[in-house]
C-alpha cells in the first residue's frame, strides 16, 4: 500500500508534464515531443532530476545515449540516431564500435541491460595524438583507413565491415561473437567478405578472437542470447552444431521457428527472454500451445532456457546440453 500511495503521489506531483488522459507527454512538456535533448537542456527548464529519473522508469521517456533522451512516442529510427548523436559528438570526430553499430540500424548491438545503462558514445579522432576528454563520450585514438569511414547524414561513422571487424576484435568473448552477427544480419557484406576481411587486422589486438569467430557468424540469429547460446553449443559440440530459426511449416498457412535445432534429432533449444516470453500470461500460454503442437504433431523436443541458464553464478547451460544430447541421440 504504501508503494502505490507513493507512486499517487508522484503522478500528482507530475501532473504538469503529462497528457491527461493519455500515457504519454503532452503539451506541456517544457521541451519539443518530436526531437531528442540533452538531460542539461531538461534541467535548465526546472526539471528536477528525481522527476527525470521518474519519467524514464514509467515509460514517458527512454534514454539513448549517455545523456540524451526522447519522447517515448517518438520511433526509433535513423533520423532519430543522427539527431541523438549530433548533441554529443563533435563534427571531426569519427563514430566507432557499439554506437557505429548502433547508428548502421543493428537493433542486437548492445549487450542485455544496455539500454538501461547505456555506455558513452564510442567515437574516435583519426589523427595522431588527438584525444577528446569529456564525461559524454568513450574516446581514444585509432587508425583507420579513407575506405572504413563512412558518412551517415552527416556524421563521420565507420562503415558495418569496419565496425564488425572492430566489435568482433575488442569486444569480451560472447559479445564479439553476438555483435558479428547483429552486423552481419544488416546485409551490408555477407560471412567470406567478412572472413576476407580479417587478414587485414594481423597482429592487432583481438584478431585471433576475430579469426575464429568470422566463419561462424550467422545473420539468422534473432538476438544476442540467441547468439551467446549458439557459441556455448559450439563450444560443447563442435561437430554438431545447431541451425539458427529452423522453419517448421504448419498445415494451418503459416510456420512455426525455432531458435536453435537440428533437424535430424528433431531437437531444439530456445531462448526465453524477460522481455518476449516470460513477461505476460498471454506469451507463455502462447509458447506452450506452439511447443505442444510441434511436439505432439511433429515429434520434436524443445528445451526453454533463461538468461540463469547463460550467464552468472547459476549457469549450466552446458550440462544441460550435454544431457539432452545424449537424450536427443538415443531416440534415434
Amino acid at each position: 500500500m504504501r508503494g502505490r500511495a507513493d507512486n499517487r503521489m508522484l503522478c500528482a506531483m507530475l501532473r504538469h508534464l503529462l497528457d491527461p488522459g493519455q500515457p504519454l507527454l503532452g503539451g506541456r512538456f517544457p521541451l519539443p515531443l518530436d526531437a531528442p535533448f540533452l538531460r542539461a537542456d531538461l534541467a535548465a527548464t526546472g526539471v528536477q532530476s528525481w522527476e527525470l529519473s521518474w519519467l524514464c522508469a514509467q515509460g514517458y521517456l527512454r534514454r539513448l545515449l549517455e545523456t540524451v533522451y526522447v519522447a517515448a512516442q517518438v520511433p526509433d529510427t535513423l533520423d532519430l540516431r543522427v539527431a541523438a548523436l549530433n548533441l554529443v559528438v563533435p563534427p571531426d570526430a569519427v563514430i566507432t564500435d557499439r554506437s557505429a553499430g548502433w547508428l548502421h540500424g543493428a537493433q542486437m548491438i548492445l549487450a542485455p541491460g544496455d539500454h538501461l545503462a547505456v555506455p558513452p558514445v564510442s567515437v574516435f579522432l583519426n589523427r595522431e595524438g588527438a584525444r577528446l576528454r569529456n564525461d559524454l563520450v568513450d574516446s581514444g585514438e585509432r587508425t583507420l583507413a579513407q575506405t572504413d569511414v563512412m558518412d551517415v547524414r552527416g556524421l563521420q561513422v565507420t562503415t558495418p565491415l569496419r565496425t564488425a571487424c572492430d566489435l568482433g576484435r575488442l569486444l569480451s568473448r560472447d559479445w564479439a561473437f553476438a555483435a558479428l552477427d547483429s552486423m552481419l544480419r544488416l546485409g551490408a557484406f555477407d560471412r567470406m567478405t567478412l572472413v576476407h576481411e580479417v587478414e587485414r587486422f594481423g597482429g592487432m589486438r583481438g584478431v585471433r578472437q576475430l579469426r575464429g569467430f568470422a566463419p561462424r557468424a550467422d545473420p539468422r540469429s534473432d538476438s544476442p542470447a540467441e547468439s551467446v547460446a549458439r557459441l556455448r553449443w559450439q563450444d560443447v559440440f563442435p561437430l554438431h552444431p545447431p541451425q539458427p530459426q529452423v522453419e517448421v511449416p504448419t498445415p494451418f498457412g503459416w510456420s512455426y521457428w525455432l531458435d536453435l535445432a537440428i533437424e535430424d534429432l528433431l531437437f531444439a533449444v530456445e531462448y526465453d527472454g524477460e522481455e518476449w516470453h516470460r513477461r505476460t500470461t498471454k506469451q507463455k500460454r502462447k509458447d506452450a500451445t506452439r511447443r505442444g503442437w510441434l511436439r505432439d504433431k511433429r515429434g520434436w523436443v524443445i528445451h526453454p532456457v533463461t538468461k540463469e541458464n547463460l550467464w552468472g553464478p547459476q549457469r549450466d547451460f552446458e550440462e544441460l546440453l550435454v544431457g539432452w544430447m545424449t537424450s536427443a541421440r538415443r531416440r534415434f
